[in-house]
């Protein structure tokens, strides 16, 4: 427990954003898993209709801290390799 007055708004201030990197965090590997799932289902209209919106929510995860750049980059290569190749079948 804090001893401190300071501590005690750090207490605040950490659980305030904990709960907000969770919910972003978990907003991105929901967008990423639906995606997948079309992809792997052979849905490639619905999968191209996911593209550019989970591309997004990953970009504004980079934007808000949740993701590194080059991780975020990553994912958006292999998703977009995995539509491509999908496309091409």
């Amino acid at each position: 427990m804090p001893n401190h007055r300071s501590a005690e708004k750090r207490m605040r201030q950490n659980e305030k954003r904990r709960r907000i990197n969770r919910s972003n965090r978990s907003r991105l590997r929901t967008a990423i898993k639906k995606l997948r799932a079309a992809i792997a289902a052979g849905d490639q209209k619905g999968a191209q209709q996911l593209l550019p919106q989970t591309i997004s929510i990953i970009d504004k995860s980079v934007r808000k801290g949740v993701l590194h750049r080059n991780a975020a980059a990553r994912y958006k290569s292999r998703l977009t390799v995995r539509l491509n190749q999908l496309a091409q079948a």
